[in-house]
């Protein structure tokens, strides 16, 4: 076999390998919300609480503001403070239902073409407490339309995550002035 032959074959199966796991947006036992109301999702949320992860490291105050773009699929605005270096950061995304806009199973780019799973989990009735989890349980979120969320929803939403195998002690409890 000669070289390109080879080169050939490792990109067929690296592409597969990516396609494989970009398709898998939720992780085992854990199920995206249904039905989802997408319209009433839109708007500021407030990150409550957070599984740390490179991207947020450091940050308080965040946010994340969605809306819909013109193709249907949903503008994403994270943005939180860096206190360290005493600046605002901002990633701006496009997220896109991966199945059918009944199911909370989305999947979120900030990077070009490489996607990464968004699913809400649990959602409260008027869309105001909403827990949501990537594609691995590495990836939590607790969000709120307020600073704040009841000790009822919260424990709500942590015996939740626990049922279904997040490690809920290590969420980092995000400040917002």
């Amino acid at each position: 076999m000669n070289r390109n032959k080879i080169l050939l074959f490792l990109i067929l199966v690296l592409s597969i390998c990516w396609t494989a796991i970009s398709c898998s947006t939720v992780p085992d036992g854990v199920t995206a919300v249904r039905p989802f109301d997408a319209e009433k999702y839109l708007g500021t949320w407030y990150e409550v609480a957070r599984i740390d992860f490179k991207y947020e490291r450091g940050l308080n105050n965040t946010t994340a503001e969605y809306s819909m773009n013109s193709d249907r699929s949903i503008r994403v605005v994270n943005r939180g403070y860096d206190y360290t270096n005493k600046k605002w950061k901002q990633a701006v995304g496009r997220a896109k239902f991966t199945k059918d806009r009944d199911a909370a199973m989305l999947e979120v780019s900030f990077f070009g073409p490489f996607y990464s799973g968004y699913n809400v989990i649990a959602i409260d009735a008027e869309y105001t407490y909403a827990l949501v989890a990537g594609q691995s349980r590495d990836y939590l979120w607790i969000l709120s339309r307020s600073k704040t969320i009841p000790d009822k929803i919260r424990r709500e939403y942590l015996e939740k995550a626990e049922r279904m195998g997040f490690d809920t002690s290590v969420l980092l409890w995000i400040e917002h002035d």
